[in-house]
């Protein structure tokens, strides 16, 4: 039986670094500063705590800010004109993601309509079976054991025929915690005991992870 990869999108498929999340980063401020009355500096300090203490922004004004709507947040926060204006496709990418056999989904945190531009922008939307964006999982973002769940029971998958790419190690942890294969993009050294598979770059994964999927 073939596996089923799940990408996640920022900093896995493109350098998201680069361009995208200085935008949203930028986008996430001025909304706070508009909706909750800040300063620039003080929705700064508030946007990055809440992704601090919680893993995402949204997540922090669904805790403190019940009158925000999270969707509006992430869409106004995610401006696609301006994040596709410079894409940054990780070296390799489509001829690397093409190789791998078996079903691709993308796994973000991001919103839906974001990750679709982005697919669509990379070149890849066709490799792709199906989209999971922080709404299809009642927006609840990764790293959080439910929002897997959620993705499983959507797709009917068993765990173990499952292979998570992701540049986030936290990420990793939790689908090693249900079963999944791990593959850690990380330019760095350390840390690679804590997964299956940890390569430097994105193109490395068909010769590197063939291992993964033998017998699946």
């Amino acid at each position: 039986m073939k596996p089923v990869w799940i990408f996640d999108l920022d900093n896995t498929l493109h350098n998201a670094d680069l361009h995208a999340f200085p935008v949203i980063n930028r986008a996430m401020t001025a909304y706070l500063s508009q909706h909750l009355q800040l300063s620039e500096q003080a929705a700064t300090d508030l946007r990055v705590d809440y992704w601090l203490r919680y893993g995402a922004t949204m997540l922090g004004l669904r805790h403190h800010h019940p009158h925000i709507n999270p969707r509006h947040f992430l869409c106004m926060s995610h401006p696609l004109s301006e994040l596709l204006s410079t894409v940054h496709p990780m070296p390799g990418l489509s001829v690397a993601i093409r190789r791998l056999p078996g079903d691709k989904l993308l796994f973000t945190n991001g919103p839906r309509q974001y990750a679709m531009a982005m697919l669509l922008a990379l070149e890849i939307d066709d490799c792709f079976r199906s989209v999971v964006s922080v709404e299809d999982v009642d927006l609840i973002p990764k790293p959080q054991i439910a929002a897997y769940r959620r993705l499983l029971a959507r797709f009917k998958l068993n765990p173990r025929r499952c292979i998570l790419v992701e540049d986030t190690l936290a990420n990793l942890k939790t689908a090693k915690r249900l079963g999944m294969k791990t593959v850690w993009i990380n330019p760095r050294s350390y840390g690679a005991e804590m997964v299956d598979l940890s390569i430097s770059k994105l193109g490395d994964i068909a010769r590197r992870g063939r291992w993964l999927y033998a017998g699946k």
